[in-house]
């Protein structure tokens, strides 16, 4: 059995006197689509941080790629989308995600490909200043997208974008799973949790379960993911705590 891509051992995360990791176990296998779910709040951007090394952790261990988080080697073989997009407004889209592929020693086919996959091909000369904040995301994306990385890591990249494009990026990201990129993508809308392979359903810092969309399904006997997500809440002692 293939080793898998993420490997998470009983990690705890402190801020001051807060923990808001408590003893997360999780594995996500290479080539899938796993989808990090849960309320806003939750732990979803902390678990994020910690995979691609950028959050400090009070104790337990975080694998990727065999590595653990954060090491140098790892770091052209992770592409992460933040939340808040990280583009530089004075350059086109184009030259923004030119600029990424140039450190990557990506082609410029590489450039137009990812500009398409995230339905930008006509704002191609348009400065990054003058885009809307859905359209700066998808900067963003292309931006990691055009690194081919292996790992691709994406905090709530369907925020405030109409419902045709996020279907379309949910395809692209189905796309790139079918030809081994592992993603992890962190959403608060459960309806994004069926394009998932598996799903890491959280609250209030713990992880409730890794299940399938299906395995779900089976367990609460609820056909409605968000129904059976919230029938998972209620019967958990975490729920009942709260």
């Amino acid at each position: 059995m293939r080793s898998p891509a993420i490997d998470i051992r009983d990690l705890h995360v402190r801020r001051g006197n807060n923990e808001v990791l408590h003893g997360i176990n999780m594995q996500v296998q290479s080539g899938s689509v796993t989808g990090v779910l849960g309320p806003s709040g939750c732990g979803k951007t902390t678990l994020m941080r910690c995979v691609v090394g950028t959050q400090i952790v009070e104790s337990g261990t975080v694998s990727v790629l065999g590595s653990p988080a954060g090491s140098v080697s790892l770091r052209r073989r992770i592409g992460y989308v933040t939340q808040s997009p990280s583009v530089y407004a004075d350059l086109t889209v184009k030259k923004n995600v030119s600029y990424f592929a140039a450190l990557y020693g990506q082609p410029s086919s590489a450039v137009t490909e990812a500009i398409d996959a995230v339905g930008l091909t006509r704002f191609a000369g348009q400065k990054a200043a003058d885009l809307s904040g859905g359209q700066l995301g998808r900067v963003s994306l292309a931006c990691a997208l055009v690194a081919r990385p292996e790992i691709l890591v994406l905090d709530e990249p369907t925020v405030g974008l109409d419902p045709l494009l996020r279907v379309e990026l949910w395809e692209r990201f189905e796309d790139l799973a079918a030809g081994g990129t592992t993603l992890l993508v962190s959403s608060h809308v459960m309806d994004e949790a069926e394009h998932c392979t598996s799903l890491l359903l959280m609250r209030d810092g713990y992880l409730l379960a890794q299940v399938s969309p299906d395995e779900l399904r089976e367990q609460t006997g609820e056909a409605s993911l968000e129904e059976a997500f919230l029938n998972l809440i209620r019967s958990s002692p975490i729920g009942s705590e709260n």
